[in-house]
């Protein structure tokens, strides 16, 4: 008898509940589990700026982030005018998805052993990129490294921001945490 999809948990989050959690709490000396850092959600931005002179852009750019993260995308709009940028309020400027639960856990595992591979020279993501309170933040230059875009229907390359936003305050801690979900941190000591 097959289980049916909505039970099943994804990957990394049974590798969180079962394995990340004791390790994680033998190495901060913590036994309340609810103490530790937990991942709570991943935001997907994308900063279309030539969508000012291209209506199309937006769409197309707020189609492939949905196809990425599988939930649709949020259009953003500018809230101040910038006239150096010819930039009025209200103007749609980006698109962004919020991921929690199992998307964010799925969008995870999709990035860490599909995407991340697939850039070309990758030699490892920078581990100075967090905010000094927990989250961290990086830059993927093309969207064409997720296996869900298909690069025949294509006609731009467009980069995208992601911002993992974890439960702790301690930017040491999160980078432990990501590093046992298995992100491979590039190792600068060299």
């Amino acid at each position: 008898m097959a289980v049916a999809p909505e039970l099943v948990s994804p990957r990394l989050q049974e590798k969180y509940n079962k394995e990340i959690v004791d390790t994680l709490g033998k190495k901060f000396g913590r036994t309340n589990r609810l103490s530790l850092p937990k991942l709570s959600k991943i935001v997907l931005n994308m900063g279309v700026g030539k969508a000012l002179q291209d209506k199309e852009r937006m769409k197309v750019a707020a189609e492939q982030l949905g196809l990425i993260a599988g939930q649709r995308a949020q259009i953003t709009k500018a809230r101040v005018a910038v006239s150096g940028f010819r930039l009025r309020e209200g103007y749609e400027i980006g698109c962004r998805v919020t991921l929690r639960g199992k998307r964010m856990y799925e969008f995870l595992d999709r990035l860490i052993n599909l995407a991340l591979p697939r850039i070309r020279d990758f030699r490892g993501i920078n581990p100075k990129s967090f905010d000094g309170n927990g989250n961290y933040s990086m830059g993927l230059t093309e969207q064409l490294v997720f296996p869900e875009i298909d690069p025949d229907k294509v006609t731009f390359t467009q980069g995208m921001d992601i911002t993992f936003v974890t439960t702790t305050r301690n930017d040491d801690e999160a980078r432990e945490l990501l590093r046992a979900f298995g992100m491979p941190f590039r190792d600068d000591s060299k």
